[in-house]
């Protein structure tokens, strides 16, 4: 095999290592502050007449996560682009160990979200105390773990990497 045919080496360099944990970093931020700005929008309402929630601390978990979300995940989606666009070029930069690592770590944890959702839905089931508020939470918890699950599955099974 001469040297035109030969597959570049799979070096992780600082700034592959950056981007990837940043892209993963920014997405579970993203992630966890959309779910927490539907919470509290749900909280809002169908208040919880037991909660020691206040309306005041609510709004303040609101802006927060409408803060983060703001900076946050147009950030996730612009190192995703740069990332995407860097793949399109050197294509053996899927495999690298940081993003095979980092892809795995999220199927995993989003696999152990989802299951851990369905736990406390036959829980509360079982117990009887069936809201709509609990519903509600529990749809929207297997909506986002759900979608972060599909799509990095899919990329997996996609482009094989293993």
């Amino acid at each position: 095999m001469d040297d035109s045919q030969r597959i570049p080496t799979q070096k992780t360099s600082p700034k592959d290592f950056f981007l990837h944990l940043l892209a993963i970093a920014t997405l579970y931020a993203s992630a966890i502050n959309f779910g927490t700005l539907i919470f509290k929008y749900i909280d809002l309402a169908l208040p919880d007449p037991l909660s020691y929630d206040t309306t005041q601390w609510s709004y303040g978990a609101i802006r927060m996560a409408i803060s983060i979300l703001i900076i946050v995940f147009p950030t996730f989606i612009l190192v995703s682009r740069y990332l995407n666009k860097a793949y399109a070029t050197t294509p053996y930069k899927r495999n690298l160990w940081i993003r095979k690592w980092l892809i795995y770590f999220t199927l995993f944890v989003t696999a152990l979200i989802m299951i851990g959702d369905l736990v406390a839905l036959v829980n509360k089931l079982l117990e009887g105390a069936f809201t709509a508020s609990f519903i509600l939470k529990v749809l929207t918890v297997g909506f986002i773990a759900g979608s972060v699950f599909f799509y990095y599955f899919q990329d997996v099974r996609k482009y094989k990497t293993e």
